[in-house]
């Protein structure tokens, strides 16, 4: 896509700038990221913590506990172009609404679960709420709301999102140990009734009017340009490979790192390093202030996931600093997932192809997890290094055939 032809779409806009400006934006960007780290919190991130003493309390077996965050990805992959193309048409408001009632309804039925699969009906309705008030449609949220200025928003709201398990996890635990696993449920569900869905419905703002149906204008509702078409193959490509990379190495790093000789404790310092290397990496990248194209930022994060991956695949002694570069690699990937639709398709159309790309990705990192167990069961620790580093390498010659068809 021409930069003439994005730079026109964007300046087609000033009223998205007009009317959003009496809304304070840091007001708006510090409610969305509260409602993100609980969102986060309360799905994703809670098996983290509550799968073992679930198994304990009733005996289910911990590969379907775990299957129930599996189960719940499978489902937001499914709905999230539905609502992204909600979010287009009415704004991220009432979808993020829905979201938090969604989570709240799927906790309180893991809360009361008799059985597991009354559990994993319970991951489905999480699925619901995962879908349709993570990431993606925060960031369509504020392409909604901010048009072609949404760039330093979402960079900003990653920043908030990168604390996401600093604060839930050492929360989950100290309320699995004072309330139990069944408790800690209701207790976010009551965060999202109490504090997410408040902060929505009185901070999020809706569109302005007249863009409140930007899905009937010509350039919303055109098909993708054959060029265009092509770079939205390739970025949907950048985004599964990236999801299923993270989610690999989420879910089985500390076995990894284990199986080459690294102590448990160790292997759970190393871990740590991943966090504070995202949140430093999204900081330089948002002091930037958006001077350098979003690609740019997507290429670096490809290339330190890759440079990471490789160092660790092969054994080179730095663990620490490889588990650094993929961190920070792992942290502007999430801000680039959210600013080169942007730039490369322009704010009408922003909302609804979100919720297109995020599809495939939320699928991969749905069975992600399983196919690493398999590969880790039959062909070891090394064969999975090996799976991780070429699907690394992989993306980054994503990225350079992006550049090309951008």
């Amino acid at each position: 896509m021409s930069g003439a032809l994005c730079g026109r779409r964007l300046s087609s806009l000033p009223h998205v700038r007009s009317e959003v400006l009496g809304h304070h934006r840091l007001l708006v960007i510090s409610a969305l990221g509260v409602v993100q780290i609980l969102a986060w919190g309360s799905s994703f991130y809670l098996l983290a913590v509550l799968a073992s003493p679930i198994a304990t309390d009733t005996g289910w077996p911990l590969s379907w506990i775990i299957g129930g965050l599996s189960a719940g990805l499978l489902v937001a992959g499914l709905i999230s172009p539905r609502v992204g193309g909600l979010i287009g048409h009415h704004g991220g408001r009432p979808v993020l609404a829905f979201s938090a009632i969604v989570l709240a309804l799927g906790l309180v039925v893991l809360g009361l679960a008799p059985s597991l699969p009354v559990f994993v009906a319970g991951w489905l309705l999480l699925g619901v709420g995962m879908g349709a008030g993570l990431y993606d449609p925060a960031f369509a949220t504020l392409g909604r709301l901010y048009g072609a200025e949404a760039r330093p928003a979402i960079t900003t709201l990653t920043l908030w999102g990168g604390f996401a398990s600093t604060v839930s996890w050492p929360l989950s635990a100290f309320l699995v140990e004072h309330i139990g696993w069944r408790g800690t449920c209701f207790a976010y569900a009551g965060l999202q009734l109490g504090v997410s869905l408040p902060l929505v419905l009185g901070l999020i703002p809706s569109p302005p009017k007249h863009t409140a149906e930007p899905a009937v204008g010509p350039a919303s509702s055109s098909p993708l340009a054959p060029r265009e078409r092509r770079a939205f193959l390739l970025m949907a490509g950048v985004l599964t490979l990236g999801g299923t990379v993270m989610t690999l190495i989420s879910v089985h790093l500390l076995a990894l790192l284990q199986a080459r000789g690294v102590a448990l404790a160790s292997a759970v310092t190393f871990g740590a390093l991943i966090g504070p290397s995202q949140v430093a990496a999204r900081v330089i990248e948002m002091a930037g202030k958006g001077r350098h194209h979003p690609l740019w930022t997507l290429a670096a994060a490809m290339s330190l996931v890759a440079l990471g991956v490789v160092m660790l695949a092969f054994g080179l002694p730095a663990v620490a600093l490889a588990l650094i570069l993929y961190g920070a690699g792992n942290g502007i990937y999430s801000i680039a997932r959210g600013t080169v639709p942007l730039a490369l398709f322009g704010p009408e159309r922003y909302a609804p192809l979100v919720g297109r790309l995020a599809r495939p990705g939320l699928v991969a990192q749905a069975l992600a997890p399983v196919l690493g167990a398999f590969v880790l069961t039959h062909g070891g620790a090394d064969a999975l290094w090996l799976v991780l580093a070429a699907l690394a390498l992989s993306n980054v010659v994503l990225v350079a055939a992006l550049w090309r068809a951008r």
